[in-house]
């Protein structure tokens, strides 16, 4: 998945940054306002991690802004404020989730599964085509009664695929999906991710077909 966080406390960005990163998750990470709305306006992101009290503004703007527009981003509210209106009134203006400072990792984990569940349509984190059973939270690919555990960037490759099945995606827009805009990589990289990915696809009866000029598609044979 690719995050977007805004958070203005270094210490606890750089936290939470390295336990998402570690879970093989793409973050980019705006301290202000400002930032925030210059990367919301040039990236999808599957996820929004917002404080409240920012530098150069209020973190509820940016949510109402976003809600305008009719971007249906899932919002996970960090706030320090336990008050119950505090909480009511972020949920109405669009959060799809709050947790309270200071919080458990595992548990800021937990409640991001559970929004991208929601925003899936489903209870389980499991993600099934043709003959496929991927679970992204476990990074297991399951084929018939055969289990094969992916690396990070394979995983996450194949959950861009996965998520629009049949849909071309152009080296640029997978490069998007998979680094973050520190990482300094080159379209390239997407070839030897895609190779090895189609390695372990092999007997599936999914493939993974170049699009000459345009890009990959997942698709049924």
């Amino acid at each position: 998945m690719r995050f977007l966080l805004v958070e203005d406390n270094a210490s606890l960005a750089k936290a939470i940054l390295d336990r998402l990163r570690l879970d093989g998750h793409v973050v980019d990470h705006a301290p202000d306002v400002q930032s925030a709305e210059d990367f919301a306006a040039t990236t999808d992101y599957d996820l929004i991690l917002l404080d409240i009290m920012l530098p150069d503004g209020d973190g509820r703007t940016f949510l109402k802004q976003h809600r305008d527009r009719q971007i249906e981003t899932p919002v996970i509210v960090l706030t320090a404020r336990s008050e119950v209106s505090d909480r009511v009134g972020v949920l109405d203006l669009g959060a799809d989730d709050y947790i309270t400072k200071p919080f458990d990792f595992s548990e800021l984990e937990a409640r991001c599964r559970a929004v991208l569940r929601r925003r899936g349509g489903g209870s389980s984190n499991e993600r099934r085509f043709g003959n496929l059973c991927f679970d992204p939270m476990a990074g297991t690919l399951s084929i018939g009664d055969q289990t094969i555990s992916l690396r990070n960037k394979e995983l996450r490759l194949l959950e861009v695929f996965l998520s629009a099945p049949d849909r071309i995606f152009s080296k640029a827009k997978l490069v998007d999906r998979l680094f973050s805009y520190e990482e300094d990589v080159s379209e390239n990289a997407i070839e030897v991710y895609v190779g090895r990915l189609r390695k372990h696809l092999v007997g599936s009866g999914v493939e993974i077909a170049t699009v000459r000029g345009l890009g990959y598609r997942m698709s049924l044979q």
